[in-house]
């Protein structure tokens, strides 16, 4: 009886560990920078498995060799790693330029439905009284973070929507490069896009248009990136 208990525990602990060696770990910093980034969106394509960086930059996914983990967060450029091994990794994200930020401003995001693509993110988002594991797991703790990160871009894409460049420009005489920076400056949140129709939204690009000819020269360009 013994040796057979030897033997299932050992059985265990090697699935154990292969599941462990399933599982890539790692840092997200600022390129050229100590600066750890939270809430940086971690995705493998392959199986599905997504997370998001916690408060001091780290991650944990669930992946395979030969796949390819994605990582994205607002105002940088998104970075890509093949996965070799699951020794830890330091990933460095750099900021977006100028010139990617004036691109994003005219282009249209690709449609994009979080509860379609990710369906598996909101089961596991919910809370169930008699379940310990649905209010403490990582895997659900994750999962709420996730659900926050998939409603700001929805609600982001909802912006875009609304204040877009053909309509802002049919209020204001602005163009090129002074109506991507005037847009930038002024763009509106999506609260305020929620809670205001298409003439409210006018008044609100014209009264910002008067505020960006009030303001001095230097303050009519976006900020230098940092070095």
């Amino acid at each position: 009886m013994k040796y057979r208990y030897l033997i299932l525990s050992a059985i265990l602990f090697f699935a154990c560990a292969a599941q462990a060696q399933n599982v890539v770990k790692g840092s997200v910093n600022e390129a050229g920078r100590s600066t750890r980034l939270s809430n940086v969106f971690v995705r493998d394509n392959q199986n599905r498995q997504m997370t998001i960086t916690d408060s001091k930059g780290n991650f944990s996914i669930r992946t395979e060799t030969g796949h390819i983990l994605i990582f994205s967060s607002p105002g940088y450029v998104s970075d890509t790693l093949y996965v070799t091994d699951f020794t830890p990794k330091k990933i460095e994200l750099t900021t977006e330029t100028i010139a990617l930020k004036q691109v994003n401003i005219s282009a249209k995001r690709e449609s994009f439905d979080a509860h379609k693509e990710y369906p598996e993110v909101y089961t596991r988002s919910k809370l169930y009284p008699l379940s310990p594991t649905s209010w403490f797991s990582k895997e659900a703790r994750d999962a709420r973070r996730l659900k926050k990160y998939f409603k700001h871009e929805e609600e982001e894409r909802h912006v875009d929507e609304v204040f877009n460049m053909n309509y802002v420009k049919s209020i204001i005489p602005l163009r090129g490069q002074e109506l991507e920076n005037f847009m930038t400056i002024y763009r509106p949140s999506y609260a305020f896009i929620k809670d205001n129709n298409g003439p409210s939204l006018a008044v609100y690009i014209n009264d910002s248009y008067k505020k960006y000819l009030a303001l001095p020269a230097d303050k009519r360009t976006l900020p230098a990136l940092r070095e």
